[in-house]
């Protein structure tokens, strides 16, 4: 594995992590058996309709807050216990807990972000699977503005690391183009807490 960001952080892509048959019958057990909601979030002070729909699974405690919205987990479902175990295997991280989002088609998206809420701890370790369409990831440094653009495609793994959130932002950007549903679940280990 190459890590992509040349500064300040980690970030791996494994393209065929999953194979296209493994990943398409994932993508069709997960989007039949998890609970997709649309949220709103508060960005700047408005609220606004979320641009995909979202999920939150985790151990019991595992409460995420991010955008004014607090996410209360959900039990683990045996599908999402599997890819954990396997992405915990290959990446030797654990996790506790994993945000879905479902994009449905290519005008839902991700705007410029980083994961740095302090539950998740100082450098925190995401592994982020991709199923369904593939879409484009973009990342782009804090002070040089260095910019990474990745094609996740479907079955892929993509791996941030190290100080990454603290020196980049990245989204999934609308396109024009037309985009059948992608799936991305987001891995993560969360500081537990009691709210």
């Amino acid at each position: 594995m190459k890590n992509l960001a040349s500064q300040d952080g980690e970030l791996f892509y494994l393209a065929d992590f999953l194979t296209e048959p493994q990943a398409l019958q994932y993508f069709e057990r997960l989007n039949a058996e998890l609970d997709w909601q649309q949220e709103v979030a508060t960005i700047v002070g408005r609220r606004v309709p979320i641009p995909r729909l979202v999920c939150w699974h985790g151990d019991e405690g595992a409460v995420y807050q991010y955008s004014g919205l607090t996410h209360y987990p959900q039990a683990w479902t045996g599908t999402l216990l599997d890819l954990k175990q396997s992405i915990e295997n290959a990446c030797n991280h654990p996790f506790n807990s994993v945000l879905g989002n479902l994009y449905r088609d290519g005008r839902d998206s991700m705007g410029w972000h980083a994961d740095q809420e302090t539950i998740l701890g100082i450098n925190p370790f995401i592994a982020s699977l991709s199923l369904g369409a593939e879409r484009l990831f973009k990342i782009r440094h804090n002070k040089t503005g260095e910019t990474v653009d990745i094609n996740l495609v479907n079955g892929s793994l993509l791996l941030m690391g190290g100080p990454l959130q603290h020196h980049w932002r990245h989204c999934v950007p609308k396109t024009q183009q037309p985009k059948s549903a992608r799936i991305n679940l987001t891995f993560r280990n969360i500081k537990q807490q009691t709210l």
